[in-house]
């Protein structure tokens, strides 16, 4: 909070698990509490209010209250009405929860992925001191940080997914699916490349132990009652069953320990894609069968997944299931995993939209600065600030060198190191060459030229900064014998990196030296005259 003085301050908030967060940035707003549709359950235009602003205004932030209809129809209508930003203010005293989307499938599930404004969860406490203030005529502003809500601590990103093989599940599965499919190009590459380290995880329960024995746990469990997941089509009598999706969980989960140890756990995403693609519930092919054959395809050793899946009828635990129940249990900043899907990126849940772009920009947050891959900073995800003026840094446009680097965050100004040769400055205002090859770069900004198919440079790299110009002149007389090119030489001498000359300098040293000279002529005629008297 940035104004009123009464509200100055930093306030934790919970993100939606909807919509897009601008992970790794801020955005400024002025937060508008509306007289009529306070709870946003209504769309805004049948109320005549926009929240639309004019080209130069401050993004308006609605503020809407908790309750009668769900947390993703607010901040559609709020998305719809021009908002740029949704804050729910929780109608209770609570530790903040996660707005998640709604479960049923008669819940217009057809917006939900169309929903691109950032939301988040305020304490009531928060949200009435701030209708106060707006009551009283007072202008409160906002600034939404998101720069740390993923932590950055080295050159790798860490993240996993916990998701699940069922594609009968309604929106949700639906949007796991397409998220693996559109997803998998840029993670191949992140992992390929060492960038990142991914793990996939599924989420199971265990059957308590007085109904191990009953229909529900025999259709829905494997390994006695062991691990479980709900029936597909919430119907025990058709279709498939808890302890299918069960299986296939395990057969991913396998899947991607087999090929992680043969060095390529990227071939999870193929695997992923094709198996929903081949042999979808619909089709009836949601089996071992249909799934051998895409492993096979993949040419990932079908046997060792099997001893990896193991006996699914054994009374014996599974390592595989078991590893994955205890992760499920959260530590440190984590938290428990209670909602599929949930990304975890850096050990901190992600929330907001399973989309391609806006898990990118998170991952891409996660990186410390300076670190990102080339995929974070392409056009499609955040703009080069070294484009537009250099970013403010240092250059040298002859030799197209630039102390700019950019960031996914916006952009360093850092003397470079250029083919082994390392520039020292503050990177914004100079950056100088040091080291034994700084003649390699640009000709260390000295004279340079050729004759008979020859080049000659007045560049030298001395230790000794007071006779650099005179080696210069030196070293240019004695590469091309014969030419008067001392005053050229002089006048394009290399400087050491610890010394500078100016031009008048330089012309005094050279009148100097012909007045030098001429003194010792005359000094010398006039032995020769006093000797020859003498005889």
């Amino acid at each position: 909070m940035t104004s009123p003085d009464s509200l100055k301050g930093v306030y934790e908030c919970a993100i939606g698990n909807f919509g897009v967060p601008q992970y790794g940035g801020t955005m400024v707003g002025s937060v508008f509490y509306p007289k009529s549709n306070q709870k946003a359950c209504k769309s805004f235009e049948d109320v005549d209010v926009s929240f639309k602003t004019k080209p130069g205004g401050i993004p308006i932030f609605l503020l809407a209250d908790r309750g009668d209809c769900y947390f993703t129809l607010k901040a559609w209508n709020a998305q719809n009405g021009g908002a740029a930003a949704i804050l729910v203010a929780d109608d209770r005293v609570e530790p903040l929860i996660t707005m998640d989307t709604p479960e049923e499938e008669d819940a217009r599930a057809d917006y939900l992925q169309n929903i691109t404004i950032p939301s988040a969860l305020i304490s009531k406490d928060l949200g009435d001191k701030i209708k106060k203030e707006l009551a009283n005529g007072e202008m409160v502003s906002i600034n939404l940080d998101w720069r740390e809500a993923l932590p950055h601590p080295d050159e790798r990103v860490e993240y996993e997914l916990w998701t699940n093989s069922n594609d009968e599940c309604g929106p949700k599965c639906q949007s796991q699916l397409d998220f693996v499919r559109d997803f998998k190009g840029a993670a191949q590459i992140l992992e390929q490349k060492g960038y990142t380290q991914f793990t996939p995880h599924y989420i199971t329960w265990y059957c308590p132990e007085a109904f191990i024995l009953s229909k529900q746990c025999k259709s829905q469990c494997i390994n006695h009652g062991r691990y479980c997941a709900p029936d597909p089509e919430q119907d025990f009598s058709r279709g498939y069953d808890g302890k299918d999706v069960v299986v296939q969980n395990l057969r991913q989960a396998c899947f991607f320990k087999v090929a992680n140890e043969s060095g390529k756990p990227w071939q999870w995403w193929d695997y992923v894609t094709d198996f929903s693609i081949r042999c979808p519930m619909k089709d009836k092919k949601y089996n071992k069968e249909c799934a051998d054959q895409v492993i096979k395809s993949l040419g990932v050793d079908l046997k060792k997944i099997d001893e990896c899946i193991g006996d699914t009828e054994a009374d014996v635990d599974n390592p595989i299931l078991k590893a994955e129940q205890e992760a499920q249990i959260g530590k440190g900043s984590r938290g428990d995993v209670t909602i599929l899907p949930t990304l975890v990126v850096n050990n901190r849940q992600y929330r907001g939209k399973l989309d391609k772009g806006a898990v990118l920009k998170a991952i891409c947050s996660g990186f410390e600065e300076t670190t990102e891959p080339a995929i974070c900073l392409s056009r499609d995800m955040q703009t080069n600030e070294c484009l537009e003026n250099n970013g403010g840094c240092w250059q040298d446009k002859a030799a197209n060198i630039t102390a700019c680097r950019d960031t996914f965050r916006g952009r360093v100004c850092e003397c470079p190191i250029v083919q082994g040769v390392k520039f020292t400055g503050d990177g914004y205002t100079h950056c100088e060459a040091s080291g034994a090859l700084r003649c390699e770069i640009n000709n260390g900004g000295c004279w340079k030229g050729t004759k008979d198919g020859r080049t000659y440079s007045a560049c030298i790299i001395l230790m000794n900064a007071r006779t650099s110009w005179l080696a210069s002149v030196q070293s240019a007389n004695a590469r091309i014998p014969g030419e008067a090119l001392n005053a050229v030489a002089v006048a394009t001498y290399c400087k050491d990196a610890n010394t500078q000359y100016s031009w008048s300098f330089l012309w005094v040293v050279v009148l100097g030296l012909a007045v030098a000279g001429c003194a010792g002529y005359a000094l010398y005629k006039y032995r020769i005259r006093r000797k020859s008297l003498l005889n």
